[in-house]
């Protein structure tokens, strides 16, 4: 475990991580088919962590991710996006924690899972808060594609298998980050 002194992160499914951030940063984290267990300690005071996860399941699998405020006056943004392809089941815990002597902190958590196929999906968003001085928000959802959104898709002459793959990449890849060339590929590759 050490300090980050990058800005920007980029993760490539990894299955334990601990880090303290003492900086502004940006986590992008990829994931295929794979279990994480995430610990992040915000211990700088007037420091934002946008956490990003995003990940294509297949298998029984679960990510946790416990981000603590240790300090005061810091704020924490995740977003996580899954994809649960088959009848499997995809789980997300996810844990925003302030510590009582932290003050003045925000925690806004986003979590949404997509399934394709029969899947049982559940997202556990968690805010564990010791002090009143805070703003913490959780928003979850689990289900399917809008229809609408495939319809007009579908309506301009795309296939629904690319019409899927588009909204897929959208949901998915947040930024135009390098190096996930491995990630789109895999996208690229299912059948819908």
């Amino acid at each position: 475990m050490g300090m980050i002194n990058m800005n920007n992160i980029l993760i490539f499914d990894k299955k334990d991580m601990e880090y303290n951030i003492d900086k502004d940063t940006n986590i992008y984290h990829f994931s295929i088919n794979s279990s994480s267990n995430i610990l992040i300690n915000i211990v700088k005071e007037g420091v934002t962590l946008n956490y990003y996860y995003n990940n294509i399941n297949y298998d029984d699998n679960s990510f946790n991710l416990n981000i603590k405020h240790m300090v005061s006056n810091t704020y924490s943004n995740v977003f996580n996006h899954g994809v649960n392809v088959c009848s499997n089941k995809l789980k997300y815990k996810v844990d925003s924690i302030v510590l009582k002597d932290s003050y003045k902190c925000k925690c806004i958590q986003d979590s949404k899972i997509i399934n394709l196929g029969d899947g049982n999906s559940t997202i556990w968003p968690n805010l564990l808060i010791e002090n009143y001085d805070v703003v913490a928000e959780h928003a979850a959802y689990i289900g399917k594609f809008n229809d609408s959104d495939l319809f007009y898709l579908m309506s301009r002459g795309i296939s629904k298998n690319s019409a899927y793959k588009l909204l897929l990449k959208g949901f998915l890849v947040n930024n135009d980050i390098e190096g996930i060339d491995d990630f789109i590929r895999e996208i690229d590759r299912m059948e819908v």
